[in-house]
Order: structure tokens, then C-alpha cells, then sequence
């Protein structure tokens, strides 16, 4: 059986495609899943752009604080998942989280370049397989200083129009 894969296809224009893998983080995948078929994140943006590091969405509030309202278990090995092997690297999607490993909700990051600094402390669940291009003119939009001081606030919202599961 093939993964299953996401399209997201941006505000003004761009697109690309995520393929999941349920083998690193089953649980993160189903969740993942769920909120896309329940049209969670059509309309909700990226809030968080770091050059060289990685692009962050999926905070219906565009704060960084907010989520789905559920949480999930954080599959990586920090946390006894040991399974979950896919390291950090260009084009991957992984949950984001506070410092409580099991606070994952319907915050994800693409990281840009290669984070490996993170593997086993994240759960890296798919990677973007088409269109990294769009993830890329992310970091052409202005930003302005975040509450933890980095120049990664969008200065134009950067959305997600359309989040949907492409079926084979």
C-alpha cells in the first residue's frame, strides 16, 4: 500500500505535496490525517519562518500557541519511541511542541535545511516530495521580530488555502 499524501495549496498561489510515514509515527500521521480530512487547516497560515532552518503552521491562532484543542503522543525516541528513525533533513515535516514532550497538536514545521540537531527529540512524520519551491518563497515574504526575537514573523499572512488528501 502506497503512503498517503497531502496537497496544500497556498493563498495566492503555489502548492506542494507531503507524503506521510506512518512506520516513523503512526499516531502523528492518524492525527495528522484526521485534521486534514476535517478541514482543520484550510485557511490557517505559517507563522514562523526561519532562513536556513525550517517554515512553521498549523496554529489556527497565527500565535505559535495555539492548536486543535487534542494532543498526542510525542513519537520520538527522547520520549522511549525508539521507531521513529527519519532525521531532519531538507524538505521533512515534523510536530511541533512545547517543552512537554506529549503536547503535539496541529503544529508542524518543514525544515529547509538539515536540522538532524533534532531527530529523536521531535517526530518527524513525512516529507515534502513535490513543490519545495512554494516552502521555499516563504523566506521572500518580509518578516518581522517574533516574541523570541527572531526576525520570523510574516509581515503578509502566508495561508493555506486548501489542505486535502489526494486519493491514488
Amino acid at each position: 500500500m502506497e503512503n498517503t499524501k497531502v496537497k496544500v495549496e497556498m493563498k495566492g498561489g503555489g502548492e506542494f505535496l507531503i507524503e506521510l510515514y506512518p512506520e516513523y509515527a503512526p499516531e502523528t500521521v492518524e492525527n495528522f490525517i484526521n485534521l486534514v480530512a476535517d478541514g482543520f487547516y484550510d485557511g490557517v497560515g505559517f507563522h514562523r519562518i526561519v532562513d536556513g532552518f525550517m517554515a512553521q503552521g498549523g496554529d489556527p491562532d497565527g500565535t505559535g500557541m495555539g492548536g486543535s484543542g487534542d494532543t498526542i503522543r510525542g513519537e520520538f525516541a527522547a520520549n522511549g519511541f525508539a521507531q521513529n528513525t527519519l532525521s531532519h533533513t531538507r524538505g521533512v515535516i515534523s510536530m511541533a511542541r512545547s517543552m512537554d514532550p506529549d503536547s503535539a497538536s496541529s503544529q508542524f514545521f518543514i525544515c529547509y535545511d538539515d536540522a538532524s540537531f533534532l531527530d529523536g527529540q521531535y517526530a518527524a512524520f513525512g516529507k515534502v516530495i513535490e513543490g519545495m519551491e512554494t516552502v521555499d518563497g516563504f523566506l521572500d515574504i518580509e518578516r518581522k521580530p517574533n516574541s523570541m526575537g527572531e526576525e520570523a514573523s510574516p509581515v503578509e499572512p502566508i495561508i493555506m488555502e486548501r489542505v486535502t488528501i489526494i486519493e491514488d
